[in-house]
């Protein structure tokens, strides 16, 4: 039996009272959300994706994807909501859209894209998943069905009670969109492109790099992300030529140099810096500390936090920075939340830095929990590190908890303190030159399956004269000179 269940002819009259014709389809839609409270969970849930992604560092990156896709957002059907255009820190290849007009875009997916047009493509899609009010409507559903938004991270939701780690923003990212809405804003992105004057041409092959990229087993390539949410690329693709033919429009703006230049020197996979594991030892440069998760647990490093789920997902590791600044402070606030029964505290340091630990329970919630945490001092901050799970089966997790607490420890090595990220870097050939000689002429610090994937090339390619071709120097692997 569902619970919260809504009688029909309730969830029949909501239907019809909740449905609008949408001025980007033309045709009706439910929608039990109003315009403000659309734009109301965009602005709340944008710091939440800017604290677990974090943004590029580059002004003028930033500002270039922000006017590209605000001329897009300009002659769409919803020119005067609050349109936001961020490039995420995110090697993965994706781009995503929040309610009101939030769109997001990674530095992941730049790498890959050749041209302005293609950029285009690629923020016109997702204009018209805002546009189409696509995550409205899978909204308003859940609502009918007495759902809720329905959030999970990587816990069940009777878990998410304790260190906020129910996160709306992150949430609507689950929100799947049915065939249909990906063929809208795929027409929609076409429709917004051809408005601005963009070669359309251009968006089909975004989606054969995305199913390229998808098929790649190269180190270090993650699948897109994109994928999870926009599927079949290669028909998708097939479609976007037979639309953009069938308009009829040609000679269109294409942007390859202004593209390139804005995407060069661009952080490219993964950023040591911002931490990275090597196996089940995370490694954090700019912060200067290394911890050792438990072997077999899944992992997650966010620019926020750093997450461990045991293998049955019944507990949760977490890292993160308190908000007070010494371990005393961070353990006052943190013990002393309402609902929190604290069961014993004490002192013991974590490879000569003070700390305090705790052990905690909070049995007033569906399914009581117990856990420990150990406030640590590193760095002038005080570092939480907060382990639980079900009360039930805590004690079996609790040693592994502490072999994790107590494996915090600064990072000393000089080597690793000093290490830089890989960078793209784009080069303008001086000779016609074949796809082989190029590697060698402009080294990367990536294998050359990801050379030629970032390129679109194929071996024994030759390249003309004053052709663009993108390289990735320095980071982990790089030659010393490169770094």
């Amino acid at each position: 039996m569902l619970r919260n269940a809504i009688p029909p002819l309730l969830v029949a009259a909501l239907a019809v009272g909740g449905c609008s014709v949408n001025p980007a389809t033309g045709t009706r839609q439910l929608a039990l959300i109003g315009e403000d409270q659309e734009v109301a969970i965009g602005r709340e849930a944008d710091p939440e994706i800017i604290a677990s992604m974090g943004l590029v560092e580059d002004d003028e990156l930033q500002a270039y994807v922000d006017r590209v896709g605000r001329s897009l957002a300009a002659v769409s059907e919803r020119p005067d909501l609050p349109w936001t255009f961020r490039v995420v820190d995110d090697p993965v290849v994706n781009a995503f859209a929040l309610p009101g007009g939030y769109i997001y875009i990674t530095r992941g997916i730049l790498a890959h894209l050749d041209s302005e047009a293609e950029l285009a493509s690629v923020l016109g899609h997702e204009i018209g998943h805002v546009t189409a009010r696509h995550s409205v409507n899978q909204m308003s559903k859940q609502q009918l069905m007495g759902l809720g938004l329905g959030i999970g991270m990587v816990l069940a939701p009777e878990m998410q009670s304790l260190g906020n780690l129910a996160q709306t923003g992150l949430g609507l990212l689950f929100l799947k969109y049915s065939r249909d809405d990906e063929r809208q804003a795929d027409e929609l992105g076409l429709r917004y492109m051809e408005r601005r004057e963009y070669e359309l041409t251009e968006a089909a092959p975004v989606f054969r790099m995305l199913e390229a990229v998808s098929q790649a087993e190269s180190g270090g390539q993650r699948v897109p992300g994109w994928l999870s949410t926009h599927p079949d690329p290669g028909a998708r693709a097939d479609r976007l030529d037979r639309l953009a033919s069938a308009t009829g429009a040609s000679d269109g703006r294409v942007g390859e140099q202004e593209l390139l230049d804005a995407i060069d020197g661009v952080v490219y996979g993964v950023d040591p810096r911002q931490g990275y594991f090597d196996g089940s030892l995370l490694v954090h440069p700019g912060l200067a500390f290394q911890i050792r998760f438990p072997g077999g647990w899944q992992t997650a490093n966010q620019r926020s936090r750093v997450l461990g789920v045991s293998p049955e997902q019944d507990a949760l590791l977490e890292l993160t920075l308190a908000p007070e600044d010494t371990p005393e402070a961070a353990a006052k606030s943190f013990l002393g939340q309402e609902g929190l029964t604290v069961t014993r505290t004490w002192r013991k340091s974590v490879h000569g830095a003070r700390a305090v630990w705790g052990s905690f329970e909070v049995p007033n919630t569906e399914t009581p929990l117990a856990g420990r945490v150990a406030f640590v001092a590193h760095g002038g901050s005080a570092y939480r590190l907060l382990g639980y799970g079900r009360d039930n089966t805590w004690l079996k997790y609790l040693s592994a908890m502490e072999r994790w607490a107590e494996s915090f420890q600064e990072l000393t090595d000089p080597n690793l303190l000093g290490i830089q990220p890989p960078r793209l870097e784009i080069v303008r050939l001086p000779q016609e030159m074949p796809f082989e000689e190029l590697v060698d002429r402009y080294p990367s610090s990536v294998p050359k399956r990801e050379v030629a994937l970032l390129n679109r090339l194929s071996p024994g390619v030759r390249l003309p004269a004053g052709s663009a071709f993108k390289t990735v120097v320095g980071g982990v692997g790089a030659p010393e000179e490169d770094r």
